[in-house]
């Protein structure tokens, strides 16, 4: 691929196949040629990030592996990268939509559906603080029942945007999953959920070493509205 460099690997997680996936090499990896990401405000640094398989990601997927398939249970997963909770959801049969702000996240989603042999999953362009008619064509539109992210608690949002698209998109009763690898800014971002009528429950995530994964330390921040 011009521009940048690809690794492909099976990636393991429990409780359900291995999946195939296309990623970028590492985080040196960058190229806007047209200007594209940085007119949505990705910076140089973050353009790779959503091209890496991180440890929340597959966390969360290992947490979509064991989710009972509800029929009408509508899904949405939020600065998605690679998307991995969402191509296993996908695979079991769930009604779920996968997001990002990242003007390739879908192309590399839609690559990664072909190598592992599934069919087409709905994508959508989500990206908090932006107004709608600065991001890619598509947005993400409607109420979902479950709204998923992993780390996205890395940056201060000192107004609040990400609780508010968050709010904007869950329906009455829903539930939002995010997993934290205990950021700093959790407790503030957990304020402004709450001013969106947002209740907190939180699960202590610690894992181990294992082969082929790094020992991990988190939480699961599940909150209801």
């Amino acid at each position: 691929m011009p521009g940048y460099l690809l690794k492909f690997e099976s990636i393991a997680v429990r409780g359900v196949d291995n999946l195939a996936i296309r990623s970028l090499r590492d985080h040196q990896q960058f190229s806007d040629p047209l200007g594209a990401a940085q007119r949505l405000g990705i910076s140089s640094a973050a353009w790779p990030l959503f091209g890496l398989l991180w440890p929340s990601g597959l966390h969360m997927a290992e947490r979509m592996a064991l989710h009972p398939v509800t029929p009408g249970e509508r899904i949405l997963e939020i600065g998605c990268g690679l998307a991995l909770a969402s191509l296993v959801a996908h695979r079991r049969g769930a009604d779920v939509t996968a997001s990002d702000c990242h003007p390739l996240a879908g192309d590399f989603l839609r690559e990664n559906l072909r190598l592992n042999r599934m069919s087409p999953m709905p994508y959508r362009h989500g990206q908090w603080g932006v107004p709608a008619d600065a991001g890619a064509a598509g947005q993400v539109q409607g109420l979902f029942d479950l709204v998923l992210g992993s780390d996205l608690l890395y940056e201060r949002d000192e107004d609040g945007t990400l609780a508010r698209f968050i709010g904007a998109h869950t329906a009455p009763g829903g539930q939002v999953w995010i997993i934290d690898p205990d950021r700093g800014n959790r407790p503030a971002f957990t304020r402004r959920m709450a001013a969106q009528g947002f209740g907190l429950r939180e699960e202590r995530l610690q894992r181990p070493a294992e082969a082929g994964m790094a020992a991990y330390k988190g939480r699961v921040l599940v909150y209801g509205r």
